[in-house]
């Protein structure tokens, strides 16, 4: 998220933002459509392709989850089409003081949907308890940088020490141990969302996993989601403090792994945006209503070096990646605007604050192994010696992924690209996503075809992940020079935007040529959009998706 992410200072600072995109004309300043173009039915009927995980945003780890947090909820900001923060629970974007170490926010008197004042306390609860190690947050990385923040991830302080306080009811202070130069873009992210401490002492470990344990203060309510079905309504919350700029009454989700599934509603007019792959994007190529969506998401293989002693070797790793094809399987098999990958860092999420280079082009360039190439010589080449250096002469393991249609042929693509291997032998194991999600987590598993979308617009969205310590970090990849220069990134040249640059183009470098990873492909999404629906916002990175401002036209 994933994360799915600038700032006003941007080129200053060494980021610029992967753009969001406004689907539909703008609506303006004061968020206001004529009445005249508002069909009587506002419900907007949308899918994605997997069950919805969590409305627990101390416990959300993916994309989806994110989303519907995104258009339920709000945090300090939100963000507009081109990913500029504007206020939301803020009353105004804040600039640091105390040489970028304090940041002090005056909250709007809104409300959660039971009623109940929204107030500084609820942040402070929410942070502290994501912080805190009893809590497992995936997303406490995030924090770091905050005053004490890891210190109390790691259980070295208690998380009342976090830099994080309630002057009053309705000022917030957070106190940074160094400047951090995306932190108006975290304040965004449904990460960093209250919460309401009542609602979660009420349910304990039962909260956010259905639509009746939460309470919501964004432009929607959550319903009629159990926890484990595949369909749920977002419906207009009336205690949102600006609900007068939200003209959708409905967001119906159905949860849909079969593209054609998905095509066939859309053409009985069941459905009004729907997500393509392979061979149904393929047929729908010259449809009117085609939209393509460019995701600052890498899909990516990690290996179990913990689990499988033979990972360990680098030339192991590198002989596997370099049998798969990546530009036949973005063509052939997707088939849907998505690319080949260049680095881990996707294309278009950032670029070089001096040159304006793009940043994956600038790591392609820098690489020894040319990792995310194929090349099945060398693939046989480095295996045999591999193997040699390991002391086996064949190795069976399990490739685990997702159970949607597309991930399926996916896995088939790379398992034949594999078995290319002598003595290589892989069986595919598709599972439900939120199974899939919880066997990574927990390192039961020996390959996974997995991705991460970019929580903000820089490098370090995708890099701090694999860091030795990083709870993203499943494989259990370790590397000294690049958890080095992630560390220097933010610490030692935090405020040095070209030193900092060069730090981040180390680790991927780094990554590429030590083969921590597998990059295979940058996901784009090929859509069919109603064409009467009007104002999504969308966003490359983060929480795709904004419908405050959506409607339907006549």
């Amino acid at each position: 998220m994933g994360v799915q992410m600038k700032l006003k200072k941007t080129k200053q600072l060494g980021l610029v933002a992967a753009a969001g995109l406004l689907i539909g004309p703008f609506i303006g300043n004061s968020g206001q459509v004529q009445a005249a173009k508002l069909a009587k039915n506002q419900t907007f009927r949308t899918m994605i392709s997997t069950e919805l995980t969590t409305m627990d945003n101390s416990k959300m780890t993916d994309l989806y989850a994110a989303t519907v947090l995104n258009n339920t909820n709000e945090g300090l900001y939100r963000l507009t089409s081109k990913n500029k923060p504007i206020p939301a629970v803020a009353t105004s974007v804040v600039k640091a003081k105390n040489n970028g170490l304090q940041y002090t926010f005056h909250l709007r008197h809104s409300k959660w949907s039971n009623g109940d004042p929204v107030t500084a306390k609820d942040f402070v609860y929410s942070w502290q308890r994501t912080v805190n190690p009893k809590t497992a947050s995936q997303y406490a990385f995030l924090f770091e940088g905050i005053k004490n923040a890891t210190a109390v991830a790691n259980g070295k302080k208690a998380p009342s020490e976090l830099g994080v306080k309630a002057l009053n009811d309705y000022t917030l202070q957070v106190t940074l141990e160094k400047p951090i130069p995306y932190f108006n873009l975290l304040m965004a992210n449904p990460t960093f969302y209250p919460q309401n401490e009542k609602i979660v002492k009420k349910y304990g470990s039962k909260y956010g996993t259905t639509s009746a344990k939460q309470v919501y203060n964004g432009p929607f309510r959550l319903t009629k989601w159990n926890g484990t079905g595949l369909k749920w309504t977002l419906v207009k919350n009336k205690t949102y403090w600006d609900k007068n700029k939200v003209k959708l009454h409905k967001i119906q989700y159905q949860a849909i792994k079969d593209p054609s599934t998905a095509l066939n509603l859309y053409q009985s007019n069941d459905l009004d945006d729907v997500t393509l792959s392979s061979e149904m994007a393929k047929q729908s190529a010259n449809n009117k209503d085609k939209v393509i969506r460019k995701q600052a998401s890498t899909f990516y293989l990690e290996y179990n070096q913990k689990k499988i002693p033979a990972f360990k070797n680098k030339k192991i790793r590198q002989a596997i990646s370099l049998t798969i094809d990546r530009n036949k399987l973005a063509k052939n098999v997707l088939s849907d605007g998505s690319t080949a990958a260049k680095s881990f860092v996707p294309q278009g999420l950032a670029s070089d604050p001096e040159s304006g280079k793009d940043f994956s082009a600038q790591a392609k360039a820098k690489t020894k192994q040319s990792a995310v190439n194929d090349n099945l010589k060398k693939a046989k080449k480095l295996w045999a010696q591999g193997k040699k250096e390991v002391g086996i002469k064949k190795l069976s393991v399990n490739l685990m992924g997702d159970d949607t249609d597309g991930s399926k042929k996916i896995l088939e693509y790379m398992q034949n690209s594999m078995e290319k291997l002598p003595g290589l032998k892989v069986s595919n194991q598709n599972l439900p996503f939120k199974t899939r999600l919880s066997r990574s987590e927990s390192g039961k598993f020996d390959l996974v075809m997995t991705a991460w979308n970019g929580d903000f617009g820089d490098p370090i969205t995708f890099l701090d992940l694999m860091t030795s310590k990083n709870s993203y970090n499943n494989g259990k990849w370790h590397n000294a020079s690049y958890d080095r220069a992630i560390s220097d990134s933010k610490n030692k040249n935090a405020a040095n935007a070209q030193a900092r640059w060069q730090n981040l183009l180390s680790a991927e470098t780094t990554l590429l040529d030590d083969q921590g990873i597998a990059p295979i492909y940058q996901k784009n999404e090929f859509h069919l959009l109603n064409p009467k629906v009007k104002g999504i916002i969308y966003h490359q990175t983060g929480a795709s998706y904004d419908y405050k401002t959506t409607y339907i036209a006549k």
